[in-house]
């Protein structure tokens, strides 16, 4: 089979969506198919792009076997908006370019469609081949919900844009059940909607020991560390963190630890820095290589989302730490996806969003259990291997894939 995957992120960004894309793409090539990635050239979490990606508009190249196609788009800073539509043009028309004189029997898609509805348009409808269009978040209400969507066009053109590529699409991939009323709202009938969960690269990702070479390279190896990894963003609600960092401040042993960048990283850098919180330790994203050791790090490791996000949001993170066997502390909408996750693999405790206290609290607790933190750690590495495998997903979607092709003439 012919797949292209038209995906805004591939290796080597970093984040939640990357890897996930890049291990499908390879696993789909270890299964007999012929695969093209059509993406952005690198650039997230902090928009900017590295020089030597900044050299041709098109850059080609076959990795583990996929033919990856790269879009090259300006650098920008994440935070302002207006610069990021400058990117999703860049890359909208670019791939729309390089994928014309492509051959594909069918498509994966990655929303939203303010990345891909140009390309969406052009390779996918007015070409005729089926697609399964891939919902990591629900748009526009995450963009809504976080206010980066204030005004009623903006959001009735991205609601409408998103639309578009839901009823065009032959099937439309989700990874929570809490997503279905948001794109019911959207016109998606249940009958098109799939549910596949996200996957993790549980032979990269391993419980290791909290002695390791980067726990000794940032003197963390000491200490009880509440460890936030991956994008510092705008829905996680990060300050509440910093609350409750200032609230043990007077244990001295606990260490809360920021290791990643995004649109939020400065100002909740600079926060810390005004609240004196000497507890508190922010370092830079890690190459994929040091994942295993930056997760083993920590005692606890933070899942976060704002009030109202956890309906239309799994967090791609927790798969992650479920598969490093280390325990969960999750602050969500109790009864959301996340929530009911952590619950159904026993691998951590749940508190409500932007509550700092009850943070604190369950971060003491956890402290004070030890074998408490391990049955959890042991608990969400068994489900990993059990449901979150990237030859498991591979499967499903060859499935689907296969069910879309038998309905086209």
């Amino acid at each position: 089979m012919r797949l292209l995957m038209l995906v805004p992120y591939y290796a080597p960004d970093l984040g939640p969506s990357a890897p996930l894309f890049t291990m499908l793409a390879t696993e789909f090539v270890r299964r007999g198919h012929q695969v093209t990635a059509l993406a952005a050239v690198p650039h997230y979490p902090s928009g900017s792009v590295p020089d030597t990606y900044r050299k041709q508009w098109i850059q080609r190249s076959s990795e583990n076997g996929v033919d990856v196609i790269r879009v090259r788009i300006p650098s920008v800073k994440r935070a302002n908006m207006p610069q990021r539509s400058l990117q999703y043009i860049c890359y909208q028309l670019g791939a729309a370019w390089a994928g014309s004189g492509l051959k594909y029997d069918i498509a994966y898609v990655a929303n939203p469609a303010l990345w891909i509805w140009l390309p969406f348009l052009w390779l996918i409808v007015l070409r005729h081949k089926p697609a399964i269009f891939s919902i990591q978040d629900v748009y526009p209400d995450v963009g809504v919900t976080l206010g980066v969507f204030r005004h009623k066009p903006i959001i009735k053109a991205v609601a409408s844009l998103e639309r578009f590529c839901l009823k065009h699409s032959d099937v439309v991939q989700i990874i929570s059940d809490s997503f279905r009323p948001g794109l019911r709202a959207l016109g998606v009938p249940d009958s098109k909607m799939v549910l596949v969960n996200n996957w993790v690269d549980t032979k990269l990702i391993q419980p290791l020991s909290k002695e390791n070479t980067f726990s000794r390279e940032f003197h963390l190896a000491g200490c009880f560390v509440v460890l936030y990894a991956g994008n510092i963003g705008l829905s996680q609600g990060l300050e509440h963190v910093l609350t409750a960092a200032r609230q043990l401040i007077d244990h001295h042993d606990i260490r809360f630890v920021f290791v990643g960048d995004g649109a939020g990283h400065g100002k909740l850098v600079a926060e810390a820095e005004q609240r004196r919180l000497s507890n508190v330790q922010f370092l830079p994203f890690q190459s994929r290589s040091r994942l295993s050791e930056v997760l083993a790090t920590a005692d606890v490791s933070l899942v976060m989302l704002r009030r109202g996000i956890g309906a239309g949001s799994l967090p791609s993170k927790m798969f992650s730490i479920l598969a490093s066997g280390r325990p969960i502390l999750a602050s969500v909408d109790e009864g959301c996806e996340t929530w009911e996750l952590v619950k159904r693999a026993k691998a951590g405790i749940c508190v409500p969003p932007e509550d700092p206290s009850e943070l604190a609290k369950a971060i003491l607790a956890l402290k004070q259990d030890q074998n408490l933190r391990e049955n959890l750690g042991r608990n969400g590495r068994i489900w990993a291997e059990q449901y979150l495998s990237p030859e498991s997903a591979a499967e499903q979607f060859e499935l689907l894939f296969a069910a879309a092709l038998a309905k086209r003439p």
